[in-house]
């Protein structure tokens, strides 16, 4: 794609490969303080299994849209979203054909009905298609939920660290279409902040990604976030900058469509494969006591996670 005229940001790269901890620290607070994205890099997920959940996430994708509405999203937020059907920056995003221009597919942690943490919020089971119709695609993302959990903690794990916290503080149970015109109000994704802890993402090699460093900068600077093959770009959530005391940040971002194909990941998957890490909804969300002191009290009262607003709705001043 031709890169002239465009602004890239630059992201720190951590490696969780390297034996040298305090250098990991180091750049992951400097990303935290800055912008809250950086890139993930010798995470243990091996580059052709993340092909082959590339290869399945487009196999779903091009079902006929027949199939695919089988297994519309429920109440508990597992399955199919249909293009157009989510609204993430209604103010640039003003009448219905300018909703976000992306399909996705949301999985998670998988809870039987029988079981009684099913009855919480956004607890349950997964909704998966017919092994008929897509044979192995089940065990593709039950596999790659599982893989990516552990790039999860391990990126919680150094999050810890830099805000002087135990290095398991995170690691516990109840922690953890169109082309795209900005100037029409047709995005891929519209400009919106993660509501977790945070979400590792997954890219082809498509520039898509912008993030916005001040998001009440008038007029807003937008900068491209490049692919990097192999990488996750790993962005903070919410409750993260809550839990910091606004400290460390939860960055505007949106996604851009230059073509009719674009594939990425995260726990968020759509052609781009998004992992969301969020905490249990029995969590309690309150200012850690390394980020307060008498000069700097807490910015945002503490709630559990079950007592928080809509996700979407779910913001605040810092």
């Amino acid at each position: 794609m031709e890169n002239r005229g465009k602004s890239f940001s630059a992201l720190n790269c951590i490696d969780l490969s390297s034996p040298d901890i305090h250098e990991s620290v180091s750049l992951l607070k400097q990303a935290c303080l800055d912008c809250g994205f950086f890139y993930v890099i010798n995470h243990g997920i091996s580059q052709d299994f993340m092909d082959e959940v590339f290869s399945q996430s487009k196999r779903f994708f091009t079902l006929p849209l027949t199939e695919k509405m089988k297994l519309l999203r429920n109440e508990k937020n597992r399955g199919y979203t249909p293009l157009l059907d989510e609204l993430l920056d209604p103010e640039n995003q003003v009448n219905a054909s300018l909703r976000d221009h992306k399909e996705g597919y949301y999985i998670g942690v998988e809870i039987p009905e029988d079981d009684p943490k099913s009855e919480k919020p956004f607890s349950g089971p997964n909704v998966w298609p017919a092994a008929d119709i897509l044979p192995g695609w089940r065990q593709t993302m039950e596999i790659f939920h599982q893989e990516a959990l552990e790039v999860g903690k391990a990126v919680a794990r150094i999050i810890a660290l830099a805000l002087d916290l135990e290095r398991d503080f995170f690691d516990k149970p109840e922690m953890l279409g169109k082309i795209s015109d900005p100037s029409k109000g047709i995005y891929g994704a519209g400009a919106h902040s993660d509501y977790g802890l945070i979400t590792l993402l997954a890219t082809d090699d498509i520039q898509g990604l912008q993030i916005c460093k001040d998001k009440d900068a008038k007029p807003q600077t937008w900068e491209y976030v490049a692919p990097l093959k192999g990488a996750f770009i790993v962005n903070l959530g919410d409750m993260l900058e809550r839990w910091s005391n606004c400290i460390f940040k939860s960055t505007l971002h949106r996604v851009l469509v230059h073509s009719p194909e674009r594939y990425s990941g995260c726990f968020f998957l759509g052609y781009k494969i998004a992992y969301f890490v969020e905490p249990s909804i029995d969590c309690l969300v309150e200012c850690l006591p390394t980020c307060q002191s008498d000069k700097n009290p807490p910015k945002v009262p503490s709630s559990q996670m079950w007592d928080l607003p809509e996700r979407a709705l779910c913001r605040y001043s810092c």
